[in-house]
């Protein structure tokens, strides 16, 4: 049961109203956790923003959806394991074996695994990883300008785990459940 209410675009005002018009025209909807955060315009807007810049970050739209399965399932976020495998398959293109596989940090692509291996060892360590585990991903070719963008999914993502845990948001995507 849903512990936090999501808002009805339809009769929302405000700075709240003016956010979900953006995304409704991105998307075409608005999704719960989204309708959700809307109940405070600053978390919304915070989201959005880093989520926007993310975009645009040089690791690409499909390492950022693995990195957002491979936390996700490290904590056990029903809800946005559905979304991101929504998004990758749908948006991204990303193939199912790919974003499975991903749940567990792992790839057929060494460097895409390497990466999602330091983005589980963010999570489960706290962010406090070793001087082996920051030259693993610089050995695998990472810059450090790739490695902040891994840093900053990774938190992007334990963020939106949190939230949603915590709001116990209805799934608005088919459901994909922790393995």
């Amino acid at each position: 049961m849903k512990r936090l209410q999501a808002l009805n675009p339809e009769t929302t005002t405000g700075k709240s109203k003016e956010l979900f018009n953006g995304v409704q025209s991105k998307l075409g909807m608005v999704p719960n956790m989204m309708r959700t955060m809307g109940n405070s315009p600053a978390v919304l807007e915070g989201y959005l923003n880093l989520s926007g810049a993310l975009a645009k970050a040089s690791i690409g739209a499909k390492m950022g959806e693995l990195i957002a399965l491979t936390v996700s399932q490290e904590n056990n976020c029903d809800y946005c394991l559905s979304a991101h495998t929504f998004i990758g398959e749908n948006l991204v293109k990303i193939d199912s074996t790919s974003l499975q596989s991903a749940r567990t940090a792992e790839s057929s692509n060494e460097k895409v695994q390497t990466g999602l291996v330091f983005a589980k060892k963010l999570v489960t360590t706290g962010g406090r990883v070793s001087d082996e585990d920051v030259q693993m991903v610089k050995d695998a070719g990472y810059t450090e300008g790739e490695i902040g963008e891994i840093i900053a999914h990774v938190a992007l993502n334990v963020f939106t785990n949190y939230f949603n845990n915590t709001a116990n948001t209805v799934i608005d995507f088919p459901v994909v459940a922790k393995i």
